[in-house]
């Protein structure tokens, strides 16, 4: 199938050819005639499978058979980040370059005034974040009586970040008639729920397991101790020469941390998180995707919807306390139909963690070892694995002898040969 028998107009398939693209993935060529022909969408497919051109390729071409003289939005996009939310507004630049239409880009974090003016101005197509949005609607700078079509990116991840009372007073403030598309990762109970209320008969399309991996992500995990954590890290990055990896911490402070101390290991880094500025984060990525900075540090904000072409490595620095983060988290990599690798850096206090990781996945995850690294057995063996359905799983804390990962020379980090893996992944 091509993208040209989808039934997109010249301008489109124009854009799609001046990004490399001959051929629709799976989601695109199911989701496009379904938005093309007017129906509800509801639709879940893993990340990095081109949802996104999924959508914006066929609301703009709904513009184009449908001009309309009005300044006020025809299309609204919600997303949970702002990262996110500038994405898809570069997408929509990019396919819509060819056409006539005008959009704004609405999040918080930054001065509201150029906003306010560029909505005044007119914008057929806006791309927000519930919460700026929201200001935007209650200082009466923005019109959403004329939306056309609504659509709900990363629906789960808005729902995870307590967003549901704000896209609930966002509902009621649109046309009853319009048309709803809501893109998820997965299709959990809550946004089944979600879509009940909000879809009319959708369609339903689920192009991937739930919670799957994507098949070209090579997975492995390094057991080691906490201690020995940044050491190993660096020695990866450096004897590995990897120009650009992607290093998941789950905290903000913790973030800035291991930035810092990567730069004192004179690597290029730079952390990214709710605490910095839009400005910081923006430059940071960007830094990040033009390959001036080899590590961009960051907490779970930019594990989803962030789309990095070509990004060969993922290191999860600290295991997610949800085992769902860690599919979005490694999904960073092998998009696009590419490959690229996932590691985890396995501390003892974090084997709870991965075991709820590997139920979900219903796969254990390769081991690894590193020459210059020697892993002490007592962090090697298997924990008796007790499945009460009621079972808490709390981090335990590190016991001075279960020691993780030391230098055979004594000095920490400073192993001069590549790694060796050793695949345990049996399936459970």
């Amino acid at each position: 199938m091509s993208f040209s028998s989808l039934g997109l107009s010249a301008e489109l398939l124009r854009a799609v050819s001046d990004r490399g693209y001959a051929e629709p993935t799976p989601v695109q060529s199911r989701a496009i005639p379904v938005v093309l022909a007017g129906r509800d969408l509801q639709a879940a497919a893993q990340t990095g499978t081109g949802k996104t051109a999924g959508f914006t390729l066929p609301l703009l071409q709904h513009l184009q058979k449908n001009p309309q003289r009005s300044r006020a939005p025809r299309v609204l996009v919600l997303t949970p980040t702002r990262e996110l939310a500038a994405q898809v507004h570069e997408s929509v630049q990019t396919y819509g370059k060819y056409l006539p239409f005008t959009t704004a880009l609405i999040f918080g974090g930054v001065n509201i005034n150029p906003q306010i003016e560029k909505l005044r101005r007119g914008a057929d197509i806006v791309v927000a974040t519930p919460g700026r949005l929201l200001d935007h609607a209650q200082q009466k700078t923005i019109d959403l009586s004329h939306v056309e079509i609504l659509v709900l990116d990363e629906a789960d991840r808005m729902l995870d970040m307590g967003f549901i009372r704000d896209i609930r007073r966002i509902l009621a403030l649109l046309p009853k008639q319009r048309q709803n598309l809501l893109f998820s990762a997965t299709f959990s109970e809550d946004i089944r729920k979600l879509a009940a209320g909000l879809l009319h008969n959708p369609e339903i399309i689920d192009v991937a397991p739930r919670n799957s991996t994507a098949e070209r992500v090579s997975q492995c995990v390094y057991l080691c101790e906490k201690g020995v954590k940044r050491a190993l890290l660096a020695w990866l990055i450096g004897s590995g020469n990897w120009r650009q990896v992607l290093i998941f911490t789950r905290t903000k402070h913790g973030a800035n941390r291991l930035c810092t101390q990567l730069q004192q290991d004179g690597i290029e880094a730079a952390a990214i998180h709710g605490n910095k500025s839009q400005g910081a984060r923006t430059r940071a990525l960007t830094e990040f995707k033009q390959g001036h900075i080899r590590a961009l540090v960051a907490t779970d904000i930019a594990a989803r919807g962030l789309d990095i072409d070509q990004l060969p490595h993922v290191v999860n620095y600290e295991l997610p306390n949800v085992p769902e983060d860690y599919v979005h988290r490694i999904g960073r990599t092998a998009r696009a139909g590419r490959a690229g690798e996932a590691i985890s850096l396995v501390s003892p206090d974090e084997r709870g963690c991965l075991r709820d990781i590997e139920r979900l996945l219903k796969q254990e995850l390769p081991r690894a070892t590193a020459e210059g690294f020697r892993p002490n057995p007592a962090v090697l063996k298997p924990e008796p694995d007790n499945r009460s359905a009621h079972r808490e799983h709390r981090p335990q804390p590190a016991h001075r002898h279960e020691s993780g990962w030391h230098s055979r020379s004594g000095a920490r980090g400073q192993g001069q040969h590549s790694a060796r893996r050793r695949n345990t992944g049996r399936s459970r």
